[in-house]
C-alpha cells in the first residue's frame, strides 16, 4: 500500500496541467481574420483570463471597504452594471455576487489580496478560471444575430450593462461593450453556444475575428 501511495504522490508531483481553449476543436486561431465590413458578424473566444467569483453582503460597509482596499475600486452595487479597472473588469451578477475578470498572470495575486482583506468577514472568494470563458461578438449585424439566440431585448442593453439571460437552452451573462458584446458563461457550455451562435450569424455573413 505504501508503495502504491508513493507512486500516486510521484505522479501528482509530475502532473502539469495545460491550459487549452474551450473551443480548441473548432481551430479558431487558424480561421481568424482581420475585422472588416465585408462580414456582418464577427466572433471569437477571448484570450485565456483569470475569473474570480466574489460573494458578500453589499449592505455591509465593512465588506465594501475590504473589497475596495483589495481591488483599488468600488465593486458595482447597482443592478446589472459593470466597471473597467486597472486589473480588468468587475461584473455585478446578483445582489450578493460579482465576477472579476483579470489576466491569468494577475489572478492569484488579486485573489490573495481579496482573501486577506476579507479575513473574518462573511464572504466567498473562489477561483473559477478553469470553469469560465468568454466569447466576443461584434459587427454591424451582431445584435441581429444575437436576437436569434436570446430572449433579451438587446436595444435595452446599454454599454457596460450586464444581464443573465437565456442563450438557446442554456444561460449566459451578456454584456455590451463599446464595439460589440461579450458572452460570459460556463466552459462546459462552449461547444453548444458556439454552434448556436455560428448558425444564427451565418445569414448575415460570419467570420472569426482576430481580437489581438
Amino acid at each position: 500500500m505504501a508503495k502504491s501511495l508513493s507512486n500516486i504522490e510521484l505522479n501528482l508531483n509530475q502532473f502539469s496541467p495545460i491550459a487549452q481553449s474551450a473551443l480548441q476543436h473548432f481551430n479558431l486561431s487558424a480561421r481568424q481574420e482581420k475585422v472588416s465590413f465585408e462580414k456582418g458578424v464577427w466572433a471569437n473566444e477571448t484570450p485565456p483570463a483569470g475569473y474570480i467569483r466574489l460573494r458578500g453582503n453589499a449592505q455591509n460597509p465593512v465588506f465594501l471597504a475590504a473589497t475596495q482596499a483589495a481591488l483599488g475600486a468600488h465593486i458595482p452595487c447597482l443592478a446589472c452594471t459593470s466597471i473597467k479597472t486597472e486589473f480588468g473588469s468587475l461584473y455585478w451578477l446578483s445582489i450578493d455576487e460579482w465576477l472579476i475578470v483579470t489576466s491569468v498572470e494577475s489572478r492569484a495575486t488579486l485573489q490573495a489580496k481579496l482573501e486577506q482583506s476579507l479575513t473574518g468577514i462573511h464572504s466567498l472568494v473562489a477561483d473559477q478560471s478553469g470553469g469560465m470563458t468568454t466569447i466576443k461578438v461584434l459587427g454591424k449585424h451582431a445584435a441581429d444575430a444575437l436576437s436569434h439566440c436570446t430572449v433579451y431585448d438587446l436595444h435595452a442593453l446599454n454599454m457596460g450593462k450586464v444581464v443573465g439571460t437565456s442563450f438557446g437552452k442554456l444561460s449566459v451573462f451578456l454584456c455590451a461593450d463599446h464595439d460589440g458584446y461579450r458572452l460570459l458563461f460556463r466552459r462546459s457550455f462552449a461547444d453548444y453556444i458556439w454552434r448556436y451562435l455560428e448558425r444564427a450569424a451565418e445569414p448575415y455573413g460570419f467570420a472569426i475575428a482576430n481580437l489581438s
